[in-house]
């Protein structure tokens, strides 16, 4: 029987020593022994999003939002990783949630930097001369 809390240990270790990569390693063997365990899943994304791995920390936080769509948490990262791939309009509606969920000041001021760079970006109106 595999010992998920070891997995999840060892993830932690190897995310706290700066290995994020190698933390990912456990976590997903963490994770296919406990696919709705929220905290695997948590750290299994950061450990993703840390060693830029995006998609795949995109897959995972999506799972989490799905799981509990009051995950504020989640959410914050999901709109982080979907705007670190300039995916800004997609990430958007994540991180209005997240402001709206914690009332966190510093998710609050991403939600104005991503809505920025939606405005100005190569998709946003320019204004009619």
């Amino acid at each position: 029987m595999t010992d998920v809390r070891e997995l999840l240990r060892k993830g932690r270790m190897f995310r706290a020593s700066g290995d994020p990569s190698g933390a990912a390693r456990y976590l997903a063997e963490a994770a296919e022994h406990a696919p709705a365990d929220r905290t695997v899943l948590t750290e299994l994304a950061l450990a993703h999003f840390q060693s830029a791995a995006l998609g795949k920390a995109e897959r995972v936080l999506t799972a989490l939002v799905d799981l509990d769509p009051s995950d504020g948490y989640a959410r914050l990262l999901l709109g982080r990783t979907l705007s670190r791939q300039s995916r800004h309009a997609e990430a958007l509606p994540q991180l209005r949630l997240a402001a709206a969920i914690t009332r966190d000041p510093e998710v609050e001021s991403e939600v104005a930097r991503v809505e920025a760079r939606v405005r100005t970006g190569p998709g946003a109106r320019r204004p009619s001369p």
